[in-house]
């Protein structure tokens, strides 16, 4: 029953569909666990692929890896089917693209440090404002000296210069302590012991890579493997805010179109909020209010509504509540939070109905003419077409293979950049003190010249200003969420 201007989502009184019109004013679904969010998930990603809209989502349970293959006929699933009004499910696969920031069950993916920044880096690591001070001035040597951070190593090598030059790099660009500088590279340390360094280096994901469609007009389903990821939450969290934010800064305006460019879950949801400072809280949703009309809709799935700030809870159209319980006040207080955001429906109580509502049933409103709420009715929601749960190794193995972008991301490439670079000048400083030592001790033969030594600061940034000469005094630019200073 999907038209070629809607989605849709199930029937109660009266058939529900997302309007693509509307589906870049993003959307929710929230409920409790077990009451058939992935589900409500997995129906829109198909709905969006065959509308030739591409999706990203993560997968944190391993259950959505199922939109890879094709569901099985099931009474119960084809009973519900009629009862709604599909008529007879076509199972089918959507067509599906793997990605993995540990490259273990999917293609890798990879940024490098200078595009993720010291504000997002700042957060992934925890660190506190004079730690997060002191990685600033670092971003700001490499941008000004014209060095690549691209992985953690290079990072590591700057932080180490800086800690030995600290002296002299204070009187240009503030106070660098010891002991600031020694707990970043502690962070850095647990980060890579928790495999974090993957997500660093090259090749960098081209945001391109994920707004695909196929042959036949379809939108490829992009999947990140999250299951493994989860276990880190804020390094989870910081790669969604990282994405987001690089579609923010490179896609182009187009205002309302007829359907979106690309369709964003964050399932998890209340993780991108959790301890994050209220400056980060603020441009995620300056983002959120801004991206629709870069055509890109945000959708948001967790337990509870009143896990995400309200202000960006309010720039949310599209809604899927499933079934909350109140067993506490303060469970309570959620229906009825929850209930308060729907356009009423005089049919029925939204408070009493959300605790009542069975798996795979919700309450749905979605945008309808003129981004007007639609009244909120009881729905049941329609089968998918794909896999209801997990593949085995060998189909996710079998869709990799097939991957139109697997030789481009499979393999590391590591080019010259900050690491590299200090480490030669090291080198290089080393053998001019070596050989003035030597000069120092041979028999003087003639008058001494005036002394050409120079520190290891200065044939640092001598070397670098003439290697590389053109980078000098050129920031780079990062994304709106990179770094504050560089917001829109």
């Amino acid at each position: 029953m999907d038209t070629t201007d809607s989605i849709f989502i199930g029937a109660g009184e009266r058939p529900q569909h997302l309007l693509l019109k509307y589906a870049n004013r993003h959307g929710l679904i929230a409920g409790a666990t077990g009451t058939g969010k992935t589900v409500t998930l997995q129906i829109l990603a198909e709905g969006f692929s065959r509308a030739g809209v591409p999706v990203f989502l993560a997968d944190v349970k391993g259950d959505l890896a199922g939109l890879s293959q094709a569901g099985s006929p099931n009474p119960k699933l084809d009973e519900r089917a009629q009862k709604i009004g599909l008529g007879a499910v076509t199972y089918q696969p959507s067509p599906v693209v793997f990605w993995d920031l540990f490259g273990e069950q999917g293609h890798p993916v990879r940024t490098t440090v200078t595009d993720m920044g010291p504000l997002l880096l700042s957060r992934l690591l925890d660190l506190s404002d004079a730690q997060e001070g002191v990685l600033s001035i670092v971003f700001e040597i490499a941008d000004d000296q014209g060095l690549l951070l691209l992985d953690l190593n290079d990072l590591q090598s700057l932080l180490a210069f800086v800690a030995e030059n600290a002296k002299e790099i204070g009187t240009r660009y503030g106070n660098v302590t010891a002991a600031s500088v020694g707990a970043i590279q502690r962070k850095l340390l647990t980060l890579r012991q928790q495999g974090g360094e993957n997500f660093f280096g090259e090749p960098a994901l081209e945001l391109s890579e994920l707004m695909r469609t196929t042959w036949d007009g379809r939108g490829c389903v992009n999947i990140l493997a999250a299951d493994k990821l989860m276990s880190t939450p804020k390094l989870y969290a910081t790669f969604l805010l990282w994405l987001l934010s690089e579609l923010f800064e490179e896609l182009p305006e187009v205002g309302d179109p007829d359907k979106p460019k690309l369709v964003f879950f964050f399932d998890e949801a209340h993780l991108l909020f959790n301890d994050a400072p209220k400056a980060l809280v603020d441009r995620i949703e300056s983002v959120v209010r801004l991206i629709r009309s870069k055509g890109v809709g945000i959708y948001f799935i967790t337990q509870n509504p009143d896990d995400l700030p309200d202000r960006v809870l309010g720039q949310l159209g599209n809604r899927v509540q499933h079934a909350l319980r109140a067993f506490t006040p303060r469970d309570q207080k959620a229906v009825k939070s929850a209930a308060e955001t729907f356009r009423a429906n005089p049919a029925f109580d939204v408070s009493q109905a959300i605790t009542e509502l069975g798996v795979g049933e919700a309450l749905v409103s979605p945008l309808e003419a003129k981004g007007i709420p639609g009244m909120v009715d009881r729905t049941l929601i329609r089968p998918p077409a794909s896999r209801l749960g997990p593949i085995t190794p060998e189909e996710r193995r079998d869709v990799i293979s097939k991957s139109p972008v697997g030789s481009r991301y499979d393999k590391v490439v590591d080019r010259e950049s900050a690491h590299e670079i200090l480490a030669r000048r090291a080198e290089d400083a080393a053998r001019v003190a070596a050989r003035e030592k030597e000069a120092k001790s041979a028999p003087a033969t003639r008058a001494p010249r005036a002394s050409t030594r120079q520190s290891a600061t200065e044939a640092f940034t001598k070397s670098v200003v003439r290697s590389i000469g053109y980078a000098v005094g050129r920031a780079v630019v990062r994304g709106v969420l990179g770094s504050l200073s560089k917001g829109k």
